[in-house]
């Protein structure tokens, strides 16, 4: 039996096209040389139990970064991600008696409506989506004070409700379960869809994009309702993994997922998005916070939530140009 072997020629152009996607990636880099880094300095860092904690946790902030893509590649934003978070995990946890279905289904309703506001007023009134988000980041944010009494709301703890951020499937953590749902749907949507590649198209160029006769508003108000809903999925997990409803949560999260985004390289003018470089963005930030924290537990040094931040943002500006250098040298 003879075996075939590649020829110089196949060879030679399986470089590029690794070369290709590397390049560009500088996330994905950074990401790659923490784990290294971090898998050498601390022990228990590539334990299971470490993994199963850090997504458990930071499902959330992907779920929300897998809505906050769609947005940005209409050349959009949302800023009220984080209070309809917080809004849903009151939701979920008022409804949690009821069991985990109805919990489940409130904040998700929760979540939808916002987003569905959002894309309506957004599309229909032509005023900017920083304005109409930031109405709703407030408009969310009151209703989780009013509903909740302006005090965390406790989940029924007969309910089956904790199972949604405290269990496993099949040895899965929950969190991870509905996030690499979304994460599937969301591929085949943003990739292999008509309505994903209306979104790319708007965010290229909007006038264009009505020309050719694309429902520009019904775009809008999908990606909207989308980023609604899975924020709300994201307040259901932080009401079951916490086993409260939590009103004065998510703040700063919807700069966490911006910030994702756009580390991951998705253009903030729209146009171009990836779901994997999102995911890997957002991890990126989440894993340097895991990082600090094991760097506090070896007692060497000991860094503060204040300098935590401080790290982490220049962390963010040292990716991000990084990427803009390398998107700049990629032909």
């Amino acid at each position: 039996m003879t075996t075939v072997q590649p020829s110089p020629s196949s060879r030679a152009a399986a470089r590029p096209n690794v070369l290709a996607f590397l390049k560009g990636r500088g996330a994905l880099w950074a990401l790659l040389l923490l784990v290294v880094f971090a898998s050498l300095r601390y022990d228990g860092f590539l334990s299971a139990y470490n993994a199963s904690s850090f997504f458990r946790y930071n499902a959330m902030f992907l779920l929300i970064g897998i809505g906050m893509t769609f947005v940005i590649v209409t050349g959009g934003i949302d800023l009220s991600v984080g209070s309809v978070a917080a809004m849903s995990s009151v939701l979920a946890a008022l409804a949690s008696p009821h069991g985990a279905v109805a919990g489940l289904l409130a904040g998700l309703a929760g979540g939808l409506a916002v987003g569905l506001l959002n894309g309506v007023l957004i599309s229909r009134l032509r005023i900017e989506p920083f304005i109409i988000t930031l109405g709703t980041f407030l408009g969310a944010r009151g209703v989780a004070q009013l509903a909740s009494g302006q005090a965390a709301v406790s989940v029924d703890s007969g309910s089956s409700f904790a199972f949604l951020g405290q269990g496993d499937l099949l040895g899965v953590p929950m969190p991870m379960v509905f996030l690499l749902v979304a994460l599937a749907l969301g591929g085949v949507l943003l990739n292999s869809t008509r309505f994903g590649r209306s979104a790319l198209g708007v965010g290229d160029n909007e006038d264009a994009a009505r020309l050719m006769g694309l429902k520009v508003d019904a775009v809008k108000v999908g990606v909207y309702a989308l980023s609604g809903l899975l924020a709300g999925l994201a307040g259901v997990i932080l009401a079951a993994q916490f086993g409260a409803g939590q009103p004065v949560e998510g703040v700063g999260w919807e700069l966490t997922a911006i910030a994702g985004v756009v580390v991951g390289g998705t253009l903030l003018s729209g146009g171009r998005g990836s779901l994997f470089n999102t995911m890997v963005g957002v991890t990126l930030l989440g894993l340097v916070f895991n990082i600090l924290n094991f760097e506090n537990g070896k007692g060497v040094i000991s860094i503060d939530v204040f300098w935590q931040n401080v790290i982490r943002g220049v962390f963010l500006l040292v990716v991000v140009l990084l990427q803009a250098r390398s998107a700049r040298r990629t032909p």
